[in-house]
């Protein structure tokens, strides 16, 4: 493990974290990747460790610790080979309350960011529709002004916690003449009049729920609004820097975990007298996986370093999940084969991570539009700049 970026301090809270997540939610893993539920006693444990708090203030309950610690959340949470079980929480603890606390006020955050960090309430983020995917500026959501509230309708879908939420970071059209300029963001409760949630069914992901989101008429009070009114486009926007470099960070954490599985299975493996190890074929591809999550690894770490110095890392941030994401799924591809039929089993680790790695690509962004906000940064100069 590189000293650049983990201290002592680092290396004892993965030890401690590895200890946690082996006791108290492997066991239980195979039952929610069944069920696609996952029982609430969990979130109240991740949030009696502080795990939910790493990031945020302290004021509410968080640690306020550098983003490494995060960093190796992600990679442990990976190692468990639950990619569902992942995305729950850090979508929970990235996604929704990335929002709570950059754009929430004070009577916003002493309910639900704090709630969020002792791990009593769970969040999701609803920015994705039916009709618009990764096109956030053609969303047809709309919340209307009237009197002390907003008058709330659309519908949202892939939405991560989704259905067993108790709250929804919600972005619609305020003012849906102005376009992207119109955007803003509520904080809505998930058994508000008026809200559904319909539980999707995924190939992979599965110990997650994902829902698709209706509102009918759905009444939000004033003070739900986040942030100023039309500013939410920007907001959506810049949190979307730590949303692809998490996506990222789980590509080269599932990629290593792969490798490893798969090393040991072929130092284990023999035909013909050796072992699979041994096979010059499967050993030069192997090398060359090992070498390429290794860059992205690499890659990964200088970003989220930049990221928590407060730099503006669209374009980084932007590569790191679109070539890690890309490596993750060869390399889960090929682990799998060299298990030969065993990668095929359930039973195997590998069929599992082939189907979980496989929403990589897809989910915060496909690497199709990736490659179109690159081509604009790159190719047309084009310069994204924070919220103000």
């Amino acid at each position: 493990m590189s000293n650049i970026y983990f201290t002592e301090e680092h290396n004892l809270f993965r030890e401690s974290l590895r200890d946690f997540l082996q006791k108290e939610v492997v066991p239980h893993i195979e039952k929610w990747e069944e069920t696609g539920t996952i029982e609430r006693f969990i979130w109240k444990k991740f949030g009696d460790m502080g795990y939910f708090g790493l990031a945020y203030p302290e004021e509410y309950g968080g640690l306020d610790l550098d983003l490494f610690y995060t960093v190796i959340l992600l990679e442990e949470l990976q190692r468990i080979n639950s990619g569902g079980f992942a995305a729950a929480i850090w979508a929970h603890a990235y996604l929704a309350m990335t929002h709570l606390n950059a754009e929430g006020d004070e009577a916003i955050k002493s309910k639900y960011l704090a709630d969020s960090i002792t791990g009593d309430m769970i969040g999701c983020l609803c920015v994705t529709e039916p009709f618009g995917g990764s096109d956030v500026a053609g969303m047809r959501t709309t919340a209307i002004k009237e009197g002390d509230h907003y008058i709330l309708n659309g519908s949202k879908t892939f939405i991560t916690n989704g259905v067993y939420s108790d709250y929804m970071v919600v972005a619609a059209k305020t003012n849906p003449e102005l376009g992207n300029k119109g955007i803003s963001i509520f904080v809505v409760d998930s058994k508000s009049k008026g809200v559904t949630a319909t539980k999707l069914d995924k190939l992979g992901w599965r110990a997650s729920d994902t829902g698709e989101i209706a509102f009918d008429n759905v009444k939000v009070p004033a003070n739900q609004l986040m942030g100023e009114e039309g500013k939410g486009f920007a907001y959506i926007m810049q949190h979307f820097a730590l949303e692809r470099l998490i996506m990222g960070i789980n590509a080269h954490a599932r990629a290593e975990y792969a490798l490893e599985y798969t090393l040991q299975y072929m130092s284990e493996r023999t035909t013909f007298g050796q072992s699979l190890d041994k096979y010059q074929a499967l050993r030069h591809r192997y090398v060359d996986m090992h070498a390429d999550m290794q860059l992205c690894k690499y890659y990964n770490y200088m970003v989220a370093d930049r990221l928590d110095k407060g730099e503006y890392v669209v374009e980084e941030a932007t590569i790191s999940k679109l070539k890690s994401t890309k490596m993750a799924d060869e390399v889960a591809y090929n682990c799998l084969q060299f298990l030969g039929g065993y990668g095929y089993m359930e039973e195997y680790p590998l069929a599992r991570m082939f189907r979980d790695s496989r929403l990589g690509p897809i989910g915060g962004g496909t690497s199709e539009i990736l490659k179109e906000i690159l081509s604009k940064i790159i190719i047309d100069k084009k310069s994204y700049k924070p919220a103000t």
